[in-house]
């Protein structure tokens, strides 16, 4: 594809189920549109570095706020939250997905467990259990600033996303007093600004349906993706790191629900399509050329 010049970010509103969602979008409007999922806690904004280049290589790229923040066939790249919605989307509309790219979540098939009996075992300091009871987590996060809430999310180095008992996850997390290496004061002043204006409980209320979302997924149990995938985890990321990814990854279990797979582990943390712009930028377009290929040789 022709390279050509990036251009200014649009922004606009989709009126979509009645809910209006903010979608920021960069590159032509004529070009192979590449839809951009953002996890908790972010916003479009975190794609930023993405969608400068791939609208430079002629892609429109299109990165929503997503339900509760701030007709096509495309490409779909999701991180966090934005990765699960990615996978789902490829399950239950292949037909509309050309390829997928996730960053941090692979994709698990359906569980035989609901989501609450798998995640109590892991005990109330987990984060997840502790995010399940409206109210709790805006009251502990209600303690400090926005953007030190969303810092201490940013820089977290973890081994286990659990809390000591009796204390909540938000003050179990650090926080630095260094700026972010990855994100100057005027874009984290940007995060917190809008979400001091929307709160975080629509942010939250994902976590909060997880239940719902396994007890609707039953008729794909046992489903496998079938487009071209690309996963990118950091090396550091406490997502690959814990929770049986690793292991999942290796064992060949990745490959056997996602069968054209392609996999790359990286140096960096979790949020890493901020963390190492370019390498991940590389990575997405790399994936876009050799499926570009697969096309045209078919």
């Amino acid at each position: 594809m022709e390279s050509g010049g990036a251009g200014e970010v649009r922004h606009w509103n989709a009126d979509v189920n009645g809910v209006s969602l903010h979608v920021a979008e960069q590159g032509p409007a004529a070009g192979p549109a590449v839809l951009l999922l953002h996890g908790f806690p972010e916003l479009w904004l975190s794609w930023r570095h993405q969608m400068a280049a791939l609208a430079a290589r002629g892609f429109r790229a299109l990165a929503p706020d997503l339900r509760g923040y701030g007709d096509s066939d495309v490409v779909v790249v999701g991180h966090d939250w934005g990765a699960q919605v990615a996978w789902h989307f490829c399950l239950f509309r292949p037909d509309r997905v050309r390829a997928v790219v996730a960053l941090g979540i692979p994709f698990f098939p359906r569980s035989p467990r609901s989501m609450a009996e798998m995640f109590a075992a892991r005990g109330d300091g987990f984060y997840i259990t502790q995010f399940q009871e409206p109210g709790r987590a805006e009251k502990a996060f209600a303690r400090y600033d926005v953007a030190t809430v969303l810092k201490k999310f940013y820089s977290i180095e973890l081994d286990d996303l659990a809390a000591p008992p009796g204390v909540e996850i938000i003050d179990f997390f650090d926080v630095s007093s260094s700026p972010l290496p990855w994100m100057t004061e005027e874009e984290l002043g940007q995060y917190a600004e809008k979400f001091q204006k929307s709160g975080f409980t629509g942010p939250l209320n994902y976590y909060r349906n997880m239940d719902t979302n396994w007890r609707l997924t039953a008729p794909w149990h046992a489903a496998k993706i079938t487009v071209p995938a690309k996963f990118i985890g950091g090396e550091k990321d406490i997502g690959v790191e814990s929770f049986g990814v690793k292991r999942y990854i290796e064992s060949g279990g990745f490959k056997s629900n996602v069968p054209d797979l392609e996999v790359s582990i990286i140096e960096g943390h979790h949020f890493l399509q901020q963390e190492q712009a370019e390498r991940v930028n590389s990575e997405i377009l790399s994936f876009l050329d050799k499926l570009s290929g697969k096309e045209a040789h078919n």
